[in-house]
C-alpha cells in the first residue's frame, strides 16, 4: 500500500453542501436523482412508521394535515409496507485512484478518490435523507470492505467516518470479480452506483452486465483528470502503470500523443454506447469540477430523463 495522507476531506461547510443539494434534490428535480420507485400501500392493517417530506407530485391523500395545521409542514405519512429504496455504492480504491491532474499551479484538481469519496457522500447523505438504506463497498481486484446498511439522516457521520478511514490498494481494478462477491452479499436488489475511473484491465462490462442480470439498477460514475484524457508528455520518459507497476521507456511525439487521445476518446465513446444502449444513467467528470456541480448535472439529466 502507499503511503497516503490522513487528511480530512470533509469539513462543515461540506455538510452544508450536502444539506442543499438533498434539498434540491427534493425540491427542485422531484427527488428523480436516486430513482426512488416507491409504492404508497393502504388498507386495513398497515402501520403508521415515519413522515417524509413531500415532493410535487406525490398523492395528496397521503399528506399529515395535522402536522401542516400545527407547524405548517408539508410532510407524507409513511408505513411499514413502503419498500425503501437500497442504494449501494461501490467504490473504486485501486491504485490508479490516487491519480490527480499534474499540472503546475491548478489549485482546483484533486485525487480522483478524493473525488470520488465526495461523490458517494453526497449520493449516501442525499438518499438518508429520503429514508432510503445505503450501504457501500470498498473495491479493487475484488471486494476489500463495507459498511453495512444504514437508515436515517443521523447516520451520515457514520458514512462519512467509513470513507475517511479507507485507502487505495496497489492492485488491478477487477470489477467482474468484485460484482460477484457483492451480489452474493447484497441482502436484496437496488441501486448499483459504481464510482470508478474504469480502468480496468478486463474491461468493466461484464461487472456492470453482471448488475443488470441480477436485476439490480446500474448507475455509473466515471472520473478521470483532464491530463489523463489529453496529456501532455514530450520527449523521452518512463512510464510507471500505478496499478501493476509496469515500467515502460518510450519516446513520446506529438504524434503518439494524438495517437492516444484517439484510443482515450475511443475508451469514453465505448463507455457512453455502452449505457446509452442498455439505458444506463452515465455521469462522466474530471477532477478539476467540484463534487457539487457533478451532483447538479446528475440531478439535471435525471430531472429530464
Amino acid at each position: 500500500m502507499a503511503n497516503q495522507t490522513s487528511t480530512p476531506i470533509f469539513d462543515s461547510d461540506f455538510l452544508k453542501q450536502l444539506e442543499y443539494l438533498s434539498l434540491l434534490s427534493k425540491r427542485m428535480f422531484q427527488g428523480q436523482l436516486l430513482a426512488q420507485r416507491r409504492t404508497m400501500q393502504t388498507g386495513g392493517g398497515i402501520e403508521f412508521s415515519d413522515h417524509r417530506e413531500y415532493i410535487h407530485g406525490d398523492d395528496l391523500r397521503y399528506l399529515d394535515w395535522n402536522v401542516y395545521a400545527r407547524h405548517g409542514d408539508l410532510l407524507l405519512k409513511r408505513f411499514q409496507e413502503e419498500e425503501d429504496l437500497h442504494v449501494y455504492i461501490l467504490l473504486d480504491v485501486s491504485q490508479s485512484m490516487l491519480v490527480e491532474d499534474p499540472s503546475e499551479g491548478d489549485q482546483k484538481s484533486i485525487p480522483k478518490f478524493t473525488l470520488a469519496r465526495q461523490i458517494a457522500a453526497a449520493l449516501s447523505y442525499i438518499a438518508l435523507a429520503d429514508l432510503d438504506r445505503v450501504s457501500i463497498f470498498a473495491y479493487a481486484d475484488g471486494m476489500k470492505v463495507s459498511m453495512p446498511l444504514v437508515r436515517g439522516k443521523d447516520q451520515i457521520l457514520s458514512v462519512l467516518r467509513f470513507l475517511e478511514s479507507l485507502h487505495c490498494h496497489a492492485e488491478p481494478t477487477d470489477l467482474k470479480r468484485t460484482v460477484g462477491e457483492f451480489v452474493s452479499r447484497a441482502p436484496r436488489t437496488g441501486l448499483a452506483i459504481v464510482v470508478s475511473d474504469l480502468f480496468d484491465q478486463a474491461g468493466f462490462r461484464e461487472g456492470v452486465d453482471r448488475l443488470r442480470y441480477a436485476q439490480f439498477e446500474p448507475h455509473v460514475i466515471q472520473i478521470h483528470t483532464a491530463a489523463e484524457a489529453s496529456p501532455s508528455l514530450l520527449g523521452d520518459v518512463q512510464l510507471v502503470d500505478c496499478e501493476t507497476g509496469t515500467e515502460r521507456k518510450v519516446t513520446v511525439t506529438e504524434r503518439k500523443l494524438r495517437q492516444y487521445k484517439q484510443l482515450f476518446d475511443a475508451f469514453v465513446a465505448d463507455i457512453e454506447r455502452y449505457c446509452r444502449t442498455h439505458g444506463l444513467a452515465h455521469t462522466r467528470t474530471t477532477t478539476d469540477v467540484p463534487f457539487d456541480a457533478v451532483l447538479l448535472k446528475m440531478m439535471r439529466a435525471a430531472a429530464v430523463g
